[in-house]
């Protein structure tokens, strides 16, 4: 039997991502596995994710999903390079996942990996170098340096997202030893940050939880099913609704605070405590601190680092254990195969973190505070107790 796995945000879980589970089950089988890395409660582009990761799991779950294990937040909440990284590492970690599948706008892998195989390279670097002495934004530097070696239009699939994080994975692969072959379908519906076309079968992630923010009324089948769609819109999360915390957390931050910070080099943290002094609102600070160089995502990773009191210090070199989220019977059948296979230990239960060694006791604690933060971003905080990270077991199905 295949097991797939596949790195994932699930936020949430619409059409499109039980579109693309479907597909891997007719390619590779009715009976393959799915197992999915999937960020925590805390996103890559620097927000609270719509839902708590357990309800997102259970939502992958019931959409076709087998096992669903977290993309700790350090790695989680990342430049591409490194959020890709921690998903592959899970994956690979597992000893059961033989294929890695993700979605792109190319569709297939050779530009892909053309692109991955300059990558990281000496010359590469050299001419990242120079594209970002010119003050460019390390994604505009990157494709540009990518085209000095492989022409203009070979490098053209890195000015989409989805292609972006596929050659990412490809150098994960690569530079972790993992034994995935790599499989990708291409991206459908909506592209990134857009709302569907009359008829276009998938919504993007992004216009869904604007919908469901803004409290619109319309329906929005067939993106969501009318059960995911209820859940979600109970008690949504968004940075947005703890902003007073937010800035109270960074105003009484120092200059050198902020420095700790990853990614927070070339002046940025500088510009980031001078802003923080000013703004009366988290898109306010944003938009005093982000530049053509500093793009948008990179500025709001920096800010929710500060809000989570984490520092580039506190990211270990590997992952320090596999932590379940949810499981199918499916899943509970992987699971017993992992007790011989994994490469990491695995935590079902949360009591399981009492036999880590002091790193991933360390970094678990870590874990639980930011869950606790993310407590303070829901809508609706103080009616009801949210999930916590030392009492909530995983989902079963």
């Amino acid at each position: 039997m295949r097991t797939i796995g596949i790195v994932t945000e699930y936020n949430p879980f619409h059409s499109g991502h039980a579109g693309q589970i479907a597909a891997l089950r007719e390619a590779f089988g009715p009976h393959c596995a799915m197992v999915c890395a999937m960020s925590g409660n805390w996103v890559q582009r620097g927000q609270a994710a719509l839902a708590d990761k357990w309800t997102r799991a259970k939502l992958a779950l019931e959409g076709g999903a087998d096992l669903v294990l977290e993309i700790p937040t350090l790695w989680a909440v990342a430049s591409a390079e490194t959020f890709a990284r921690g998903g592959v590492g899970v994956l690979a970690a597992t000893g059961v996942v033989d294929t890695l599948s993700f979605g792109s706008e190319a569709g297939t892998l050779e530009p892909l990996e053309q692109a991955a195989q300059v990558l990281h390279t000496a010359p590469w670097q050299q001419a990242l170098h120079q594209e970002l002495d010119q003050g460019l934004s390390f994604p505009a530097a990157r494709q540009r340096a990518a085209a000095a070696l492989l022409g203009q239009q070979a490098a053209q699939c890195l000015s989409q997202p989805n292609n972006n994080l596929g050659v990412e994975y490809l150098l994960a692969i690569q530079a972790l030893g993992a034994s995935l072959t790599p499989h990708t379908l291409p991206r459908v519906g909506a592209g990134h940050d857009q709302a569907p076309a009359p008829g276009q079968e998938h919504a993007s992630a992004s216009w869904l939880r604007r919908r469901i923010l803004a409290e619109e009324p319309d329906a929005l089948f067939p993106y969501l099913s009318p059960q995911a769609e209820s859940r979600l819109r109970e008690d949504p999360a968004s940075l947005s609704f703890c902003t007073r915390g937010v800035l109270a957390r960074l105003r009484t931050m120092e200059e050198e605070d902020f420095a700790q910070l990853p990614d927070s080099g070339e002046g940025l943290s500088h510009r980031l405590y001078a802003a923080v002094q000013a703004a009366q609102d988290l898109p306010d600070l944003y938009a005093r601190v982000q530049t053509k160089r500093y793009p948008l995502a990179r500025v709001r990773r920096l800010v929710l680092w500060a809000f989570l009191g984490l520092t580039a210090q506190d990211r270990p070199a590997a992952l320090p254990y596999l932590r379940v989220l949810g499981f199918s019977g499916r899943g509970q059948a992987l699971l017993r195969q992992m007790k011989t296979t994994a490469a990491l230990p695995v935590l079902v239960k949360p009591a399981h973190a009492a036999r880590l060694d002091p790193e991933g006791q360390r970094v678990f604690a870590l874990e639980a505070r930011c869950t606790a933060l993310y407590d303070l971003c829901r809508r609706d905080f103080g009616r009801s107790p949210g999930p916590n990270e030392y009492t909530e077991n995983p989902v079963r199905l």
